[in-house]
């Protein structure tokens, strides 16, 4: 008996089936439960899980260790793609450039790019200590009474979780620049140069322009991985001195896993994933202005 193409087109759908279920299983029923879950007051350890609505949104309004979260998050992601952005675009310049063991550059700078952001979170938390640490005993090289509790003051301890961020994730945001730059003809730069440009001109009328693109492609990714950093902050200064460099992510998994507080946490977490959407959203637009 013959199989009519009608009845064929539904084999496709049941072979995907199993994925399928098991996407809506791993991603959307999580989704959903965050939402609803930030609804309600669920404290375990109190034994509480009423509705309250909007309150654990309002909340976050007023929680002085969410704003302080919040604070240090914006400041974090500024300063860190402003710093990635100019020195990632730098560093893939050099890059670029024709030197021997040019190959042999091009991969050892990507070490701290592959090794995991706890031991270096770990790494940096001795480094930057004051008494054994490597950064400060470099400095006593040339300041000999040189004194600096990195990690205790709130300005230093931020600017070393920014530092050290920044000194993971800029290799690699490099190197996906240096791929933008190698689609550049040399001719253009040749003819260029022809016309009396010098290598600044260069830069700003004809490298920038055609990586500009490609460069705010990659800020979309960087910046929500900034937005979700956690590990780094955990085994660096766990959020201290205080709460002054607790990103928010860091916030959301203190308060569902260490207050067990789950319904405030889903408000953040949903805060949080309205706050990347946006973003996303508004890159996207400027990319697609560019393009046009």
């Amino acid at each position: 008996m013959a199989v009519s193409k009608k009845s064929m087109r539904w084999i496709p759908w049941l072979l995907i089936l199993p994925v399928v279920l098991i996407r809506i299983f791993t991603t959307l029923y999580p989704i959903l439960a965050t939402i609803k879950n930030s609804f309600y007051d669920i404290r375990i350890l109190a034994g509480v899980n009423e509705f309250v609505g909007l309150a654990n949104y309002m909340k976050i309004f007023h929680d002085p260790k969410v704003i302080t979260s919040i604070t240090f998050t914006i400041i974090f992601v500024l300063v860190s793609m402003a710093l990635h952005i100019i020195l990632g675009v730098g560093l893939a310049m050099i890059l670029n450039m024709k030197f021997k063991g040019r190959r042999f550059i091009r991969t050892i700078v990507l070490i701290p790019w592959a090794m995991p952001t706890v031991v270096i979170g770990m790494a940096a938390k001795w480094a930057f200590n004051n008494d054994y640490g490597l950064i400060n005993d470099f400095i006593r090289w040339f300041v000999p009474a040189y004194q600096n509790s990195w990690l205790i003051n709130t300005g230093s301890a931020r600017g070393a979780v920014i530092a050290m961020d920044l000194w993971k994730d800029l290799p690699f945001f490099a190197i996906l620049v240096l791929s933008g730059l190698q689609f550049i003809s040399g001719d253009i730069y040749e003819a260029a140069k022809v016309d009396g440009a010098n290598g600044i001109q260069c830069f700003f009328r004809i490298t920038l322009p055609l990586i500009a693109k490609n460069v705010l492609t990659l800020c979309i990714p960087f910046t929500l991985w900034r937005l979700t950093s956690f590990d780094l902050v955990y085994a660096m200064t766990s959020g201290g001195p205080g709460e002054d460099t607790a990103l928010i992510a860091y916030r959301i998994t203190t308060e569902a896993f260490t207050n067990l507080n789950v319904g405030y946490a889903a408000a953040l977490a949903i805060m949080l994933f309205l706050v990347m959407a946006l973003i996303s959203w508004i890159n996207i637009r400027f990319m697609n202005k560019i393009g046009d």
